[in-house]
Order: C-alpha cells, then structure tokens, then sequence
C-alpha cells in the first residue's frame, strides 16, 4: 500500500511544515481538522499576544487507506477515518487535542426564514423550529439547530426620504442532523481528540478567506467531490448552493476520455490543467467541461441573486483544492465581472516570512482547518 501522507508541495513544503514544528509549544495550542472525501487536512495555531501563530500543517490523502489512489473519492466507516485522523495528527507532528472539526456542507442545511419583526427574542427558538419544518426533510428534533437574525439595513424611497419598515424579519438558520454530529464525536474520541466545536465547513471558510467584507461577496470551495457556492453579504450568509461536481469529475474525465489510469490523470490534471496547448491541449479540453459546467451554475446563482436583492457582486474569493488546478485562476477572472480573488487564510496567522510565498501558494486546500483553529482560539 502506498504511503497515505502526502507532501503538499514536495521538498519545499516539507521543509516549511518542519521549520513550523521546531519552536512550538503545547500550551494554548489549537488544531482545526477538516475532514473531506479524499483527504484529512489539520492546522495548529497558539495564540500569542492576540496573534494567531501557525504551529504546523498537514494533509493525509484518504485514497490509499481506502485501497484506492491519492486523491480518489473514499467513502471510509468510522474507526478508519479515526485511524486515518491519528495518522494525520501524528505525521503532522500536532501536539494538542484541544480542537474544532468541520461538518460538510452535504451534511447539513442553510436556509433563511421570515418571521414576524417585532416578536420576543426568546419567542425566536420556538418560531425557528416551527418554520423549520418546512424546509428540513426529517423530524425537527433529529436535527440540531442554530439561528441568527439577519440585520435589516435601512432602505430609502427614491426621493431619500427612510422607507417605512417592514413587518417581517429574516433569520438565517443553520441544521446538522443529530447522527451527523454522533459519528463526528465517535471518530474524534477513538482518535483520543476533544473539542466542544463542530461547525458547518463553509462558516470556517468565511472566518479564514474573508476581511472586513460588506459589499456582497461570493466564496467559491472547490472541492474534491462537490463545489460550494456561498453568497455573503455583511458577514451573512445570503445564498448557499451545493454543485454536484468538483476537482476528482476532472481526473475522472481525463482518466475515461484517454483510457489512462486514474493517478495518471491526477497528474495531467496539476501539470497540464486548463492550459494545454498543441498535444496537450486535449487534456485542457476535457478538464474544461467539469469547469464550464461549474462556472455556467454559478453565473445563474450570481444572476439570481443580483435579480431578486438589486445588488452587484463585488468580489469573488476561491478556495478549496480545485482552485490550485493550473490556469483555474485565470478561468474563472476570465468567466466573471468581478474582481477575483484566490483565499490566503495563512494571511490571518503570523507566520516566517521567508514562507510566505509557499504557504499563500497552499492555502486554498486549507481554508476550512485554518477557520476551525481561529474559531477554537476564541
């Protein structure tokens, strides 16, 4: 069996990830633990003087524990993954057990509500799960669930005079079925891991990708098996739409189209990607299907959304493994109006700055670990 743990960027990532591992200390140290469905990616942060400070970083690639290839799709039982999630933890050299796990989108559901604006605050529980009901397809008390009004901003008629207020209120709500949180539980706790924060993986994306962001924004996770949409406007969650398709449709694609084994497709895809030119340019082609796709189903949902709230995008941030495919980057600024921005999450962490460059270079992959660890050190 090939050996599961994977360097992100070979000799040069090594190198920075063991620079990390040589001054840090246990004490007030956090992980954030992303688990996805082809690998584990963990991140370590302290706290030291309000600064979050990155400790270490790893990636294990699940494929192989699966009896599959780095990078295919797995489908793993629990005490797997909690022996994958040991083996990640080790080989990344993480010390603590204090940690934040993220929940996948395609676990739980986001969704908005409209309730009668001048109702008790404590009422807002009780009215929540009531309206609840009509978006989740199970029993309301087999789920879990959290809720946040959504501030109203004041509007204006177009003779600028304020315009009387609305009679309704929208509160985001946010739904992870109880055995989801279970099975989380009981792979930490064979794993020997602790944590009190389980959170729904796109929450964590938006605390590492985004700054003081008011104006709408898009963040685009391109994953390994599903690509995920989430419409933010003043650090609320608008719109969120999962594509059933992701970075492992275009090895899948190169794999089939050319008769080539799944690893070597993998490798065609990092290499040649979107940029292929001459004999290479039937890889591009082919890759480009999965992402024309992804990029026609955004248009619509940027196009919808801009249609019902009256309101332009005004930047697009990209995260997640897919984006680090050669020439994504240059697609999708080509594909939208706005401006297009790839996430830099290590940005939020004091970090040497002779690593700068390789760190930005990976931090895509580990947008949602970073959001976790920030999240626990609060």
């Amino acid at each position: 069996m090939p050996n599961p743990f994977t360097d992100i960027l070979n000799k040069a990532t090594s190198f920075a990830s063991g620079f990390l591992k040589s001054s840090r200390s246990e004490a007030g140290s956090v992980v954030g633990i992303d688990i996805g469905s082809s690998s584990i990616k963990v991140v370590q942060l302290k706290s030291k003087g309000g600064q979050a400070v990155l400790e270490t970083y790893g990636e294990l690639s699940l494929g192989p524990i699966a009896g599959l290839q780095t990078g295919e799709l797995t489908n793993l039982p629990n005490d797997k993954l909690s022996q994958a999630l040991a083996e990640a933890l080790k080989s990344s050299e993480v010390t603590t057990k204090s940690a934040a796990i993220s929940i996948p989108s395609s676990s739980s559901l986001i969704f908005t509500v409209e309730i009668p604006a001048l109702i008790n605050e404590k009422d807002l529980p009780t009215i929540v799960s009531t309206e609840a009901r009509k978006y989740i397809p199970v029993p309301v008390s087999e789920v879990s669930l959290d809720s946040w009004i959504i501030p109203r901003r004041e509007e204006y008629t177009d003779e600028g005079e304020l315009a009387k207020a609305q009679n309704k209120t929208e509160v985001l709500v946010a739904a992870i079925h109880n055995d989801t949180i279970s099975r989380y539980k009981d792979i930490l706790k064979n794993a020997q891991i602790e944590t009190d924060v389980f959170e729904i993986e796109i929450f964590s994306n938006i605390r590492s990708c985004f700054g003081q962001e008011i104006s709408p924004v898009l963040l685009i996770d391109f994953g390994a098996s599903k690509t995920k949409l989430s419409i933010v406007e003043n650090g609320i969650v608008r719109v969120f739409h999962i594509i059933n398709r992701g970075s492992v449709d275009i090895s899948n694609g190169i794999s089939k189209s050319m008769n080539l084994p799944f690893v070597k497709a993998e490798e065609l895809k990092r290499s040649i990607g979107l940029t292929g030119t001459g004999t290479d340019k039937n890889i591009s082609d082919i890759a480009r299907l999965s992402v024309d796709f992804i990029f026609s189903e955004t248009n619509s949902i940027i196009l919808n959304y801009e249609k019902k709230y009256n309101k332009a995008l005004s930047k697009i941030f990209l995260a997640g493994g897919g984006v680090l495919i050669k020439g994504m980057a240059e697609a999708a600024v080509a594909n939208f109006r706005s401006e297009v921005i790839i996430a830099d999450p290590f940005g939020k962490t004091e970090t040497p700055a002779f690593l700068a460059e390789i760190l930005k270079g990976i931090g895509p992959e580990f947008s949602v670990a970073t959001g976790l660890a920030l999240r626990k050190l609060k």
